[in-house]
């Protein structure tokens, strides 16, 4: 195994990444539990509507992704906290230490990353979902920017 050689800037870079994420993991935390409190109050108006199925279907989903979330902000505070506990191994001299720590920290921060392109495919789904009903409202306005494309071509070519 190779040895590499850390210094206490090293570590340091994981701190404005980490920060961001975190920052970006808590707007995704706070949007989604400002939806499921929505939904909730939603089903609470009328308890026994059909509608209420997919409602609580919502508030499932919503609920694993808030988990989601949770694991992604778990990862990346400790992913931080294991950036500093490197510059102090660092600092006292334990490069061989130092550098398993960092390697566990860029793999937190990489586990945080990969929950959180799980997390909006699952957004992505969730959207479309919801937007089924629109469908052919959606696919008629796609067919006449298609149409009005294909004659604004054809004006363009006849007019040379």
């Amino acid at each position: 195994m190779a040895t590499i050689e850390l210094t206490l800037s090293t570590p340091a870079l994981l701190f404005s990444t980490a920060s961001l994420l975190l920052l970006g993991f808590t707007n995704r935390f706070t949007a989604t539990a400002k939806v499921i409190r929505d939904l909730h109050a939603e089903y609470r108006t009328n308890p026994k509507s059909l509608n209420n199925i997919v409602l609580i279907e919502q508030i499932r989903s919503l609920q694993f992704r808030v988990r989601l979330i949770r694991n992604m902000q778990f990862l990346g505070v400790s992913s931080l906290f294991l950036s500093i506990l490197c510059m102090i191994f660092i600092y006292l001299e334990y490069q061989s230490m130092a550098g398993w720590v960092f390697g566990t920290a860029l793999f937190m921060q990489a586990g945080a990353l990969a929950i959180s392109v799980y997390e909006i495919t699952i957004s992505i789904e969730a959207l479309k979902i919801e937007l089924s009903d629109m469908e052919h409202v959606l696919g008629h306005q796609s067919t006449v920017r298609r149409l009005r494309d294909v004659l604004t071509w054809k004006n363009r070519k006849t007019n040379r």
